[in-house]
C-alpha cells in the first residue's frame, strides 16, 4: 500500500516550489476543480497507505479497544489540525494579501518567514525519508519472508537498489504518475483479501485477546495512529481543488470519519484472527496460498515504483538548498543510498511506523498547523482558542519527545533480544 507524505500525496504529482499539486482524481479527469465525491475520494487516497499493515501489530500491543480508541482521538485530532491550516491560509489569503499558499511550505514562509519555511521543509525530509524506509522494510521483510531460500534484508536491498537509482533519476513523475492508479487497485485489493482471510482465521481459531494493554503502551500506540493519518501536507492543495469550498470541512470530516471506521475495523479484525501470533506486517500471517502471495508480490511491486514519487519532495528540498532548485542526479543517488542504509537498522515495521509517528508527524500534523494558526488568529480569538491552540502544541510536543524516546527504546530492546 502506498505511504502518505507530507507535502504531496504519492498520487499526486509533486510539483516545483510554489507550484499547485493536484489531486488524483481530479487530474486524471482534466478537472479544474474537484466535486464533493471526488474530493471524498482524493482524501481517502491520500490518508489511506501501507501504515494500515501495521494497524493489526499495533493494536496486539495495546488491546483491540484502546487501539480503537486511539485511532478515533488521532483521527478526530488530525481533522482539527487540518481545518486549522484550511482556516490560516484563507485568512491570508483574503485578508492578508498573500496569495496562492497552495502547500504547506508556502504557508510556513507566509506566517513565520524563513523560519517557518525551514522548520516545514526539515519535517518533509525527515517524514518523506522516513516513509520511504519503511517502504524498504516492508519489501525486504516481505521479500525475505515468501523467497523459497530467504535472502536477508541486506541482499534484498542491494538486489533492488541499482533499479531504484535508475528510477529515482527520472526527472518528470509524469512517466511515473499512472502507476499509483495500480497503487490505489493493490490497496483496495489487499484490503480485502486480508480482511476475508482474518474472518477466516477468527472462525477456526478464536484466539485469547486483550482489550485494554495498559498505559505502557499508549505511547507505542499512539505514534502508530499518527503515522496511519498522517496527510496533512495534502490538505491545502485539496482544499484548493474543491468545487464547493465551504463544505470542504464537512466533506473532509466524513473522509476522517469514515477512514478512522475502516482503520478500527482492520486493525481489530486482524488482531482478532491470530493473537498473539500477530506478526508486524498483517500480510506475513496470511500463508503460503497463492493469493496471499500474489497479493504481498503485487503490495511489493506497486511500492517499489512508488518510492520515487514520495521522495520527490525530499529532493525538491534538498536541491533547492543546494542547487538553487537545478536537478541533481548525485544527491538523488546519495539520498536513496542514505535511506536504504536507515533500512538496515530497523528490523521491525511496525516499530518503525510508530518512530516516525510519534516523532515528525507529531510535529508536522499538531505542533505547526496550531502554531501558525496562533500566530496569525492570536490577537483576535478567546482564551478558549488560545488555550486550544497552545493545548495542541504541547500535546504534540510532549508526544513527540516521549513517544520517540519510548519507541527508540522498544526498538534498542529489540535488536538486542
Amino acid at each position: 500500500m502506498v505511504f502518505k507524505e507530507a507535502s504531496s500525496s504519492s498520487h499526486t504529482l509533486p510539483m516545483t516550489d510554489g507550484d499547485s499539486t493536484a489531486p488524483l482524481l481530479g487530474h486524471l479527469t482534466g478537472d479544474h476543480l474537484s466535486s464533493q465525491p471526488k474530493t471524498f475520494a482524493n482524501v481517502f487516497i491520500a490518508i489511506v497507505g501501507a501504515g494500515v499493515l501495521g494497524l493489526p501489530y499495533a493494536f496486539k500491543r495495546t488491546g483491540w479497544a484502546a487501539g480503537s480508541l486511539m485511532l478515533f482521538f488521532i483521527g478526530a485530532l488530525t481533522y482539527h489540525c487540518m481545518m486549522l491550516l484550511v482556516r490560516t491560509r484563507r485568512r491570508l489569503e483574503e485578508d492578508g494579501g498573500f496569495s496562492k499558499l497552495v502547500s504547506f511550505g508556502d504557508l510556513g514562509l507566509a506566517v513565520a518567514g524563513r523560519g517557518g519555511r525551514l522548520a516545514v521543509d526539515l519535517m518533509i525530509i525527515l517524514s518523506q525519508s522516513g516513509f520511504c524506509v519503511g517502504y524498504l522494510i516492508f519489501i525486504s521483510n516481505t521479500l525475505t519472508h515468501i523467497l523459497p531460500r530467504s535472502p536477508n534484508k541486506f541482499l534484498s536491498l542491494a538486489a533492488i537498489l541499482p533499479f531504484q537509482l535508475a528510477l529515482n533519476s527520472i526527472r518528470s513523475l509524469t512517466v511515473l504518475a499512472p502507476l499509483s492508479i495500480f497503487a490505489d487497485i493493490v490497496d483496495i485489493a489487499a484490503m480485502a483479501v486480508v480482511l476475508g482471510v482474518d474472518f477466516a482465521a477468527f472462525a477456526r481459531h478464536q484466539p485469547d485477546l486483550i482489550a485494554f494493554g495498559g498505559p505502557s503502551v499508549v505511547l507505542y500506540g499512539l505514534g502508530v495512529a499518527v503515522y496511519a493519518f498522517e496527510g496533512i501536507g495534502m490538505v491545502l492543495p485539496l482544499e484548493s481543488e474543491a468545487a464547493n469550498k465551504a463544505n470542504f470541512g464537512r466533506t473532509l470530516g466524513l473522509s476522517m470519519a469514515a477512514i478512522s471506521a475502516i482503520y478500527a475495523a482492520f486493525g481489530s479484525f486482524g488482531y482478532m484472527a491470530f493473537g498473539e501470533e500477530t506478526r508486524d506486517i498483517i500480510t506475513t500471517n496470511l500463508g503460503a496460498g497463492l493469493i496471499p502471495i500474489v497479493v504481498q508480490i503485487g503490495l511489493c511491486i506497486n511500492l517499489f515504483f512508488t518510492l520515487p514519487i514520495m521522495m520527490n519532495p525530499v529532493y525538491e528540498v534538498a536541491e533547492r538548498w543546494t542547487c538553487g532548485k537545478r536537478y541533481c542526479m548525485w544527491l538523488r543517488w546519495g539520498l536513496v543510498m542514505a535511506v536504504s542504509l536507515i533500512t538496515l537498522l530497523v528490523p521491525n515495521f511496525t516499530d518503525f511506523l510508530s518512530l516516525v509517528g510519534n516523532s515528525v508527524c507529531c510535529i508536522l500534523g499538531f505542533v505547526l498547523p496550531a502554531a501558525f494558526h496562533l500566530r496569525v488568529f492570536g490577537a483576535e480569538m478567546g482564551w478558549i482558542g488560545i488555550a486550544s491552540d497552545l493545548g495542541i502544541i504541547v500535546v504534540g510536543v510532549v508526544f513527540a519527545v516521549s513517544g520517540t524516546y519510548s519507541t527508540v527504546m522498544e526498538i534498542f530492546f529489540s535488536a538486542r533480544v
